[in-house]
């Protein structure tokens, strides 16, 4: 791909992330759940942003995984997993400037059907 245009495709997804960042916020009892998916790999934690912790996270690449949905769907396990583990049970999804659908939305149904109310 050229330069030029990669360059612009990570300044529009930057201004959609801090479009969608300016309107979540995430607290102790209902923590920002951020995923992050690059070409090879898929990330995601459960942040507390009024002490700025992150509270529970989940590394695809650890864990061996590519980035397609199976692997959303494992990532997902495994942060509802820690999170139950601290008693959360309700997140706000952050979708880091991603379009919803794909792996993003995979990893959201995943989060739902693993008990967590995004």
């Amino acid at each position: 791909m050229n330069r030029t245009l990669l360059m612009k495709k990570n300044v529009q997804r930057a201004k959609r992330k801090a479009r969608v960042r300016g309107k979540i916020f995430g607290t102790a009892e209902k923590p920002r759940v951020t995923v992050f998916r690059s070409n090879k790999h898929i990330y995601a934690q459960a942040i507390d942003d009024t002490a700025g912790v992150t509270l529970a996270a989940a590394d695809g690449c650890k864990m061996g995984l590519k980035a397609n949905k199976e692997a959303a769907a494992k990532v997902a396990a495994a942060v509802a997993e820690a999170m139950k583990e601290k008693g959360i049970e309700k997140a706000v999804f952050d979708r880091n400037g991603y379009i919803y659908h794909g792996v993003v939305a995979a990893f959201a149904e995943a989060l739902r059907e693993n008990g967590i109310q995004v």
